[in-house]
């Protein structure tokens, strides 16, 4: 009986072990950083117009401008499947040759209540946009994030299913697309307050980008619109790999 008794804990042990490790893993989590570049457009030289006294020139000038009410990160992933206790100790872990998951960015230091995240409803984005100072209409969050064209993912252990989710399609080679690149607006339902915009990219393998350079996520994030406001607003991302 004693026997019997000690293998019983044993099993209940093991099995304890590993859906804790199931549970660390079935959410995103923080990874590591390298910063490569950070890079704007420089300002256009002005242009020459030079006519004669005594004229009316009719002119139509078009101009494009830097958004600085928006910000972009692009990369590639790299990482590892492993399996630990929640000490980090390490028992075995796999290298992954092919990368597949999600990249998620938000504005939130705290903790993601990733078992009640969905996609984000209007309401949601108006709020967001509101603590942004996103009032230009032709480039707040709404009018980016304006289609609902996605391929479904799990979010952690939540199901998002296709076509649910405000999203978009950043650039392929500075040409607007729809089948690579996509980005959608989440948003976690908290317990108590309001929640937390997040926005999620699923992961590419190597495939061509904006600049015709390979990586493995394009995502934009919107940045403080507020007239004069010079500072910058953190993100905090997360990835999730599967």
């Amino acid at each position: 009986m004693k026997h019997n008794k000690n293998s019983a804990i044993l099993i209940i042990t093991f099995l304890v072990l590993i859906a804790g490790a199931m549970l660390i893993h079935a959410i995103p989590s923080g990874p590591q950083i390298s910063i490569f570049s950070n890079e704007t457009k420089s300002v256009q030289a002005a242009r020459v117009i030079n006519t004669s006294g005594g004229s009316i020139t009719t002119i139509r000038l078009n101009a494009t401008t830097q958004n600085t009410r928006w910000k972009a990160y692009v990369g590639n992933v790299t990482g590892t499947l492993t399996l630990d206790d929640a000490n980090d100790n390490t028992i075995f872990n796999w290298q992954l040759t092919s990368i597949v998951g999600e990249v998620y960015a938000t504005r939130s230091s705290g903790l993601i209540n990733w078992s009640g995240i969905n996609c984000s409803n209007s309401s949601n984005i108006l709020y967001e946009e509101t603590n942004l100072s996103q009032f230009n209409k032709d480039d707040n969050i709404s009018k980016t994030f304006s289609s609902q064209t996605h391929q479904g993912f799990y979010a952690g252990t939540r199901q998002i299913l296709q076509n649910t989710c405000y999203s978009v399609h950043t650039y392929v080679n500075s040409t607007a697309q729809s089948t690579r690149f996509e980005e959608v607006v989440l948003y976690d339902s908290p317990q108590l307050g309001n929640g937390n915009i997040v926005y999620a990219t699923p992961l590419e393998q190597d495939y061509y980008g904006f600049n015709n350079q390979t990586f493995d996520f394009q995502m934009i994030v919107p940045e403080n619109g507020a007239p004069g406001f010079s500072g910058a607003t953190a993100y905090y991302f997360y990835a999730e790999l599967t």
